[in-house]
């Protein structure tokens, strides 16, 4: 009898485990419906504030009012999404009733709140970049037409001020990287190419339904980008793909990623395309490399020197006056190359092994191209002559 009564129950089996369990599945629905309607609140006091602060247009007192009441009502509006996913995705989660929608939206919320104690700065403008993302995705899966129009001109402009604030504090973080010497930010720069491709993809074909006018100067190179989209890509077809997305940032980013930012972004990319043309063991893979970093290396003149008017070093300025004047002269794309490959030449003062390959690659190009001539190394012996040793014996008397 003893035996019998001594039953081990699992935890998740025991009669009020099953009411919590129950109670819990129950209430779900009922929170994540409370805090549904309560963001639907807020964001239609929000989208009132950015209204009528968008109609204001003489009185700056009233406009700055106007503002003050739209920045207030978008704080309040955005800890309402917040308490949404602690309060409903996160239970929901847990208690194995979740989407995979409500899966990813959890993950990337932590990822970004883990920035908060390291990177104060990018967690403050990412935190508020996700929180619009995801409601912005409940407005569009909700289908009414009249909410989607108003919602999507707040969300493209703070969209956009988000992802500025963002890239200048890449920039910054640059600058202050140079001045202190530490070079070595690969990760700093692949966050600067990601938000670029992020912001491409997800906010410019929005602006360009707005107004497509204004962005004709990148028309053709959104089409260029749409190509990397397909199939598996190499370092070439990133690098590639980087430097086009460079060039596009200089028309959408030009104060958020001033020219002394895009110019180190540049240099990582040449850096980057040398190597590759070096490390390259087919002559295929380092000629359509080499291809590559032509493109960059035109790219990077056309798009950020040409424009540059402050140069630290006059005489640095005077060289690149002396080549433009060579590649505008040039009749021929092999000229054009020829007058590159001598700058490049100029330009590359390192003195490691790769910098004297890459080094050595653009002087066996020049002779291909008859600009310069290779003379073989030979050694001849004098008539009659001989070697003689020289011993020093120490006197040891």
């Amino acid at each position: 009898m003893e035996e019998r009564s001594l039953k081990v129950l699992a935890n998740d089996t025991t009669f009020i485990n099953k009411i919590s369990n129950t109670l819990t599945k129950l209430l779900i629905p009922t929170k994540v419906g409370l805090n549904g309607m309560m963001i639907s609140i807020k964001r239609n006091a929000v989208l009132k504030a950015y209204e009528h602060y968008k109609a204001v247009k003489e009185d700056e007192t009233k406009k700055q009012n106007a503002l003050n009441r739209y920045e207030e009502s978008y704080t309040l509006y955005l800890e309402s999404i917040d308490k949404y996913i602690m309060d409903s995705v996160y239970k929901k989660v847990k208690s194995g009733n979740s989407s995979n929608f409500e899966q990813n939206a959890l993950a990337n919320y932590y990822n970004v709140v883990h920035l908060k104690e390291k990177e104060y700065m990018e967690y403050k403008y990412r935190k508020q970049k996700f929180l619009l993302d995801l409601d912005y995705e409940s407005v569009m899966n909700g289908g009414k037409e009249k909410l989607i129009h108003r919602y999507q001109s707040m969300y493209l402009e703070k969209s956009d001020g988000l992802y500025k604030s963002i890239l200048k504090n890449y920039s910054v973080k640059l600058a202050d990287g140079i001045r202190e010497k530490n070079l070595n930010q690969v990760g700093l720069y692949k966050n600067i190419f990601l938000t670029l491709e992020e912001y491409i993809k997800n906010i410019l074909p929005l602006k360009m339904e707005k107004d497509s006018k204004a962005f004709e100067k990148i028309e053709e190179d959104c089409n260029k980008l749409d190509e990397f989209d397909v199939g598996k890509l190499d370092e070439k077809d990133f690098l590639e793909k980087n430097v086009i997305l460079l060039g596009m940032s200089r028309v959408l980013f030009t104060h958020s990623l001033p020219l002394v930012a895009a110019e180190q972004c540049y240099n990582k990319l040449l850096k980057d395309a040398r190597n590759l043309v070096v490390i390259a063991k087919q002559e295929k893979k380092k000629e359509e490399t080499y291809q590559v970093l032509l493109k960059i290396i035109h790219n990077y003149h056309e798009k950020l020197l040409a424009t540059k008017v402050y140069w630290e070093n006059p005489e640095q300025r005077e060289l690149y006056k002396k080549f433009c004047k060579e590649y505008e002269a040039a009749k021929s794309e092999e000229q054009k190359e020829i007058a590159i490959l001598k700058r490049e030449l100029h330009d590359i003062t390192e003195n490691g092994p790769k910098a004297k390959k890459i080094r050595q690659f653009y002087k066996d190009k020049l002779v291909e191209f008859g600009v310069m001539k290779q003379y073989k190394n030979h050694c001849s012996t004098l008539e009659n002559g001989r070697y003689v040793k020289k011993v020093e014996i120490e006197d040891k008397a």
